[in-house]
């Protein structure tokens, strides 16, 4: 079972503005996160998935092509430049990446499904996120 990463989805409006910057990589074949520390678990990523955090909820994943070393002491983690939709998921915000077990991975969402609370309006969901209630 492979284990994964979750990240806030820093400087994006919305799922759909992450989705278009993950996107805008397709033509590089990967898109490039930057993180000052290589995981300590790099091997056990293997496989694995970066969960996006976007208001309190986990949104979406893209898969882990790997790790590389940038050459200024810092590292990229190589990501499939796509958004695969999860169902969401209450998901506290966190500075950096931490860690998540497969089996307390959300699961994906399947074509043209929609996630029961995307139908909620943004504020009601974010507060009732907020509380811990979703």
């Amino acid at each position: 079972m492979p284990l994964h990463l979750t990240k806030i989805a820093f400087r994006s409006e919305s799922p759909d503005s992450l989705r278009a910057w993950l996107e805008s990589h397709a033509d590089e074949g990967e898109a490039r996160m930057t993180t000052r520390y290589l995981p300590k678990r790099v091997e056990e990523l293997a496989g694995g998935s970066l969960y996006w955090i976007h208001g309190h909820m986990l949104v979406g994943r893209s898969p882990i092509l790997g790790f590389q070393e940038t050459g200024q002491g810092r590292y990229w983690i190589r990501l499939e430049p796509r958004l695969i939709a999860v169902r969401s998921m209450p998901k506290r915000a966190h500075q950096g990446w931490r860690y998540l077990a497969e089996e307390d991975a959300p699961p994906d969402l399947a074509a043209g499904e929609v996630d029961d609370l995307h139908a909620m309006p943004k504020v009601l969901r974010g507060e009732l996120a907020r509380l811990g209630l979703v």
